[in-house]
């Protein structure tokens, strides 16, 4: 039952959310580190493009995205995660919530937004990363750009991805090139902002659907 109601108090949440990008990352960036600059303008950034913006509503990378969105006076969510060492939601977070599973969490990630920007993490920010790459390519979901931020933490991961998996026939061509990397929060915006119109040209009814499936959340919830 709390995994059910845990379903429904996110997607109540969030069924008015409008357009957004989820944004994942480390917890341990420092403040004084430049990818939590880098972080403060990707939240900055998409809020200027018309997003709201979601992350874990942890510290690091997290809290300088929704710094961000917030400073640029936009929508700025967090969905935390209940863990013995978490200390809250960041400051910056205007809508946000708390889960026990993870699964739940990152189904209401995906739901909700349409795209991703990864900034440098670790194990969780992985596992949120490949989560999305893995419904973008059994198409579970569609029109889901997901750019990397910061090319020289990226690249070798996606150089494994090449000479590992792809060599052994263990991934697609297309698996790695999923994976756009850039260096600049402009950068970033500039795929979402391609990839978005680049759907919509291709298959403006699977769009409308996807649009038209939020409208209907919003109204079940209301």
């Amino acid at each position: 039952m709390r995994i059910q109601s845990e379903f429904i108090r996110g997607f109540s949440a969030l069924a008015e959310l409008g357009p957004a990008i989820s944004v994942f990352g480390s917890a341990r960036v420092a403040t004084d580190d430049p990818a939590y600059q880098v972080g403060v303008d990707v939240g900055r950034a998409l809020v200027e493009e018309g997003f709201a913006v979601v992350t874990g509503g942890g510290p690091g990378a997290m809290e300088a995205a929704n710094k961000g969105a917030r400073e640029a006076g936009g929508v700025s969510v967090g969905l935390g995660i209940e863990l013995p060492f978490e200390t809250g939601l960041n400051p910056y977070v205007t809508t946000g919530m708390n889960f026990r599973y993870f699964f739940v969490r990152k189904t209401v990630f995906v739901k909700y937004t349409q795209g991703a920007v990864v900034l440098p993490g670790g194990v969780g920010t992985l596992d949120e990363m490949f989560e999305a790459l893995t419904l973008v390519q059994t198409q579970k979901v569609n029109h889901y750009p997901i750019v990397l931020v910061g090319a020289d933490f990226w690249e070798p991961l996606r150089g494994w991805m090449r000479e590992t998996l792809l060599s052994r026939g263990m991934i697609a061509a297309a698996d790695v090139e999923r994976l756009r990397i850039v260096d600049r929060a402009d950068e970033a915006l500039a795929f979402i902002r391609e990839a978005h119109a680049a759907a919509l040209e291709a298959d403006p009814e699977d769009v409308a659907k996807v649009r038209a499936q939020q409208s209907n959340d919003q109204e079940a919830t209301s």
